[in-house]
Parts: structure tokens; C-alpha cells; sequence
């Protein structure tokens, strides 16, 4: 049987088991836009239920910890993938509700209830994903039960139904296939359920991730590592690093080179084999380091940097952190809904909080690409704004689902969810609203004023990939037409301006250009005064600084 205790425990190690793998999870992502990454999402999602399960005693039922698993998971689901978890786990709970114990039965039942209510949940499920690797877990399970009540081998079943689905996922979509990659969602839940099962046959959870680093004295990170301790006292101003190809002539001994470098610097580290020498050192003199390294061999690489200049811009970052992380740390206060109407809206970016709080929006959540909002998140937001009907703009693909199950949380409020898949849309909504027509339909009237607008993005390619014919390597500009890959270029300038010509039509009588943290003032007025010259007069260009991360620029055509 496992009791509370066992599946509290399960659920800890399962947490800590996704978040070890999470990274490789990530790179299983086959579209190169640089995104809220599925291992990412569903590790921060197990964490919320981890923490709760940290804070609970032993010898609960087990029904009680289940429940508590459920709905921590459900408040703090992030994406997509990170909601369809919380969804497996929610009918889990129902399953094992008022239970003191669990047989295998109950574990199987339990995840078919889980399985049922993340179908039930997507519009459109597709199979060769996360569900179906769930779905055949469960249905392995359910079997394994029919022969053996017995909890650790029907979990046993579980685990490895998943894994044989898993590899089946290229088969069942072609996309994976073509990739060479299994589904990214599916690889996760078997992280989950094989750091669950480390609890129910053994009895151990899984150790959770270290914060720091592994390197090796290959590595670039080694000499900030080994030099580390001293960083703090900063007494020289070049941090100095080198490689020096060895000549096959030299005979000197590079604890030589290291006596030198200790006479004219600290925190030296040397590293050598028999053709090279790595060479990091704090100095007030780096040509005096250069030219006692020259003496055993030639220069390969020099990277020369000043120490005092790098800590006081850390300094500023770090006061600039600190201000955004207290800012996003104030609780919002719950109000009470005293008006008819109320907005909530999702965005990254100075300048686009601040457009969403001009057009009406009362709270903005910072998010988007990247770093989708918890559950929680866009509840707490909707909690605080004094309305009887708050009207929810997720403005990205991946968070209308933690938007649709905030909506289902509210108690004494309505939320009404306009599922906006971009900021465009998101801000041709919030311009269609009418205050004189029924909730529903003037959630309707929004979203079909959010489809008229066009939506162009350009943003840089994550990782190597080969998409939609098109092959990219990592770092490359790239710009999408309404979410569709289209063209890879150099420049974001260049790129913007092919892209919102290719969609300007000769309807098109408005473009917005909103522009990001990583693009200066005159290169936005660069392109907007290129576009301006090749769509004429009659095309009203405007121009925001919206200091949004990750995107270089995002359009909306009209």
C-alpha cells in the first residue's frame, strides 16, 4: 500500500527528477524560436508542488496529499505543458480522494481520471505528445492492476508504458520524425513518474540540483571557478586570459611562467599539456604578462578585461535586479468588485506594460516568451482588480491554458479568458472592446478584431534547426508571418522590413512597429523610415518602444 507519507515523498523526488533533466527536455524543442521551454515549464510546475509537499507533516492520508499535490500544481502551471501536468495530476487526486492508502488499483484508476481531464481539457489533442505518453501509461497500468494489485508493480507497468510510448511519438508525428527527436512533454512525465517510482520501490528521493557549474580545466568556466574566491577584493584592475601554443623547441617549465605571473598578479591559474599552455591572471600590467607568455610559444587567444569597470555595471545590474525582483515580489492586494469591467493583460516590456495600462488594463503581468506566468500568477492579478467581470489577455499561445484555469479559481468574480495568441491582438482586443454588450459576446467581438490583425515577429533562431525547409544555425535572425517561419536573415533591421512588406497588402492601411530592449531608437527609425519610402503615404506607420526581451521586433499589419 503507499501512504501519505510514501506519495508525499514521490511527489518531492519526482519534482527533483525533471529538474535535473530539464535542460535536455529543452533541447528537445524542434522550432528555434527562442521560447518558455517545455522541460523549463514543467519543472517550475512540480516545483509548486514540491514546495507544498516540503511544508506537509507525516502520516497524512494519502488523499489529502494528493489533493494538496493537485492544487499547488495547478497554481503554479506554467505553459502549456506545465497546465496538461497539472490537469494529470488533478484527476489523480480525485482518484485517490478519502483514501488513507493506495493499492495499485487505486494508482491506476487514480491516473486514468488524470489522463480523462487533460484529453477533455486541449481543443484539439494530438497524439505523439505528452497525452499519449500518459494515455498508454495509464492504460499499461490499468492492466498491470487486473494481474497484480500490488503498488510498486503496477507503478513498474506505468514507467515503462511510458517509456515504450515515448519512443513511438516520432511515428505518430512527422514533425518529431523529421527532427530525429522524440516529444519533449512526454519525455518530461517520464522523468516524473521514474523519480516517483525511485520512492515507491526503494524508498529513496532523488537528490535534488546543485546551483553550481561543472567544468573542467577545458573549459572557459574553469578559470572563473578557480579564481572565484578572490573576486571580491578586487586589487588589481585586467583580468587577463590567454592560450599560448607551446614551440616544440622550448624547454622552460611552465611553473616558471606561473613564478612570473604570481610576482605581477594574483589569482593565477596555469594549465598545460604538451601543446598548449591556458593562462588566467589578475594583473595591473597585461603586456608584461603577454611578454613573458611569448617566450614559450605564440598567442592563440587574448582576452583582456577590466575588472573595476565590469563590478560597478554587475552593480548597477544587480540594484536593477534587486528593484525588479521586490517590485515583483509585492503581493497584489485582493479588491473588492465593486466596478462592471476590469482588465487583466500579459506582457514583457517596459513600454508594452505600459501601452496595456494606458488602453485600461489596471494590472499587466510580466511574461510572454520565455517566462510564461503561473496559474497563480494571472489569478492573483484578476483577484486584485476591483471588477465583477475581469477580462483576461494572455496575448501568447502558450499561456491562454494557465489563463483558462485561473478562470476556474476566481470565487467572487467572473474571468472571462480572450484566448490572444499575440501583443497585436492583445492590443486590437483591448481597442474593440464595447461596455454595452454581454460579457461573452464582447469577448467574442474582441477576439474577432484580434484574427484582422496580422502579427510579425522578429526574434533569433535558439538552437541549430531545420524548419519548414528552411536550416538556421544558433543565433540567426529569424522572422515569422502570424507564427509561420518564413526567412532567416543577418540583420534585425533588414529582416523586419522584408517581413511587414511581405505582409503589407494593398488594403493595409496601419502598421505598428514595436520595437525591443536589444534594438536602438535609430535602427527603429530605420525601419520605419525604409518602410515608410517603400509602402507610400497611404500607409500610417507608428513606432513604439516596447523594451520587450527576446523579440528584436514585433508587427502588427492592418
Amino acid at each position: 500500500m503507499i501512504s501519505g507519507t510514501v506519495l508525499r515523498d514521490a511527489v518531492i523526488s519526482g519534482a527533483n527528477n525533471i529538474a535535473k533533466h530539464k535542460s535536455v527536455v529543452d533541447k528537445l524543442n524542434i522550432f528555434p524560436v527562442p521560447d518558455g521551454d517545455t522541460g523549463t515549464n514543467m519543472s517550475m510546475t512540480m516545483s509548486a508542488g514540491s514546495k507544498e509537499m516540503l511544508r506537509m507533516e507525516d502520516g497524512e492520508p494519502v488523499g489529502l496529499v494528493a489533493e494538496k499535490t493537485a492544487s499547488s500544481l495547478l497554481r503554479g502551471a506554467r505553459g502549456n505543458s506545465g497546465v496538461i501536468l497539472s490537469l494529470l495530476f488533478r484527476g489523480f487526486s480525485r482518484g485517490l480522494k478519502g483514501l488513507e492508502e493506495a493499492t495499485g488499483a487505486d494508482l491506476a484508476e487514480a491516473l486514468a481520471l488524470g489522463v480523462e481531464a487533460a484529453y477533455k481539457a486541449v481543443m484539439k489533442p494530438t497524439e505523439g505528445t505528452m497525452l499519449t505518453v500518459s494515455r498508454v501509461a495509464s492504460e499499461k497500468g490499468k492492466y498491470a492492476a487486473s494481474v497484480n494489485n500490488d503498488p510498486i508493480y503496477v507503478w513498474d507497468a506505468i514507467c515503462k508504458g511510458a517509456a515504450e510510448s515515448l519512443e513511438t511519438t516520432p511515428e505518430l508525428l512527422p514533425v518529431l520524425k523529421k527532427a530525429g527527436v522524440v516529444d519533449a512533454g512526454g519525455l518530461g512525465l517520464c522523468h516524473i513518474f521514474d523519480g516517483m517510482m525511485s520512492v515507491f520501490r526503494d524508498g529513496i528521493i532523488i537528490e535534488g540540483t546543485s546551483a553550481e557549474v561543472e567544468t573542467s580545466a577545458d573549459g572557459d568556466d574553469f578559470f572563473a571557478n578557480a579564481a572565484a574566491e578572490f573576486d571580491d577584493d578586487i586589487t588589481f584592475t585586467y583580468c587577463t586570459e590567454f592560450i599560448v601554443g607551446r614551440e616544440p623547441a622550448c624547454t622552460k617549465d611552465p611553473l616558471e611562467l606561473r613564478r612570473y605571473l604570481e610576482s605581477v598578479g594574483d589569482c593565477v591559474v596555469v594549465v598545460d599539456d604538451e601543446e598548449i599552455i591556458k593562462v588566467h591572471v589578475h594583473t595591473e600590467d597585461p603586456g608584461l604578462a603577454l611578454q613573458d607568455a611569448l617566450t614559450f610559444g605564440q598567442l592563440l587567444t587574448v582576452k583582456v578585461e577590466n575588472m573595476k569597470e565590469q563590478h560597478k555595471e554587475q552593480e548597477r545590474l544587480n540594484d536593477a535586479s534587486k528593484a525588479k525582483k521586490a517590485k515583483k515580489a509585492e503581493k497584489l492586494e485582493r479588491a473588492e468588485p465593486e466596478e462592471t469591467y476590469g482588465f487583466v493583460a500579459v506582457a514583457a516590456g517596459d513600454g508594452l506594460q505600459t501601452l496595456f495600462h494606458d488602453l485600461g488594463c489596471l494590472h499587466v503581468v510580466s511574461g510572454g516568451q520565455t517566462m510564461n506566468p503561473s496559474t497563480e500568477d494571472i489569478l492573483e492579478a484578476c483577484m486584485a482588480t476591483p471588477a465583477k467581470i475581469v477580462y483576461v489577455l494572455p496575448n501568447n499561445k502558450n499561456i491562454i491554458m494557465a489563463a483558462e484555469q485561473a478562470e476556474k479559481l476566481a470565487e467572487d468574480r467572473t474571468i472571462v479568458v480572450v484566448p490572444t495568441r499575440t501583443l497585436p491582438q492583445g492590443i486590437a482586443a483591448m481597442l474593440a472592446f464595447n461596455p454595452e454588450i454581454e460579457a461573452e459576446a464582447g469577448a467574442d467581438d474582441m477576439m474577432e478584431a484580434a484574427k484582422r490583425v496580422g502579427t510579425g515577429q522578429v526574434t533569433f533562431a535558439a538552437r541549430d534547426s531545420e524548419f519548414g525547409g528552411l536550416k538556421m544555425k544558433e543565433g540567426e535572425i529569424i522572422a515569422l508571418d502570424n507564427g509561420r517561419l518564413v526567412f532567416a536573415e543577418k540583420d534585425p533591421v533588414k529582416a523586419v522590413v522584408r517581413l511587414v512588406r511581405s505582409m503589407a497588402k494593398k488594403d493595409t492601411e496601419f502598421i505598428t512597429l514595436i520595437y525591443g530592449e536589444d534594438v536602438t531608437e535609430a535602427d527603429a527609425l530605420e525601419a520605419k523610415n525604409i518602410l515608410s519610402n517603400k509602402l507610400g503615404s497611404a500607409v500610417d506607420i507608428t513606432l513604439i518602444n516596447g523594451g520587450q526581451p527576446v523579440y528584436y521586433f514585433i508587427a502588427s499589419v492592418e
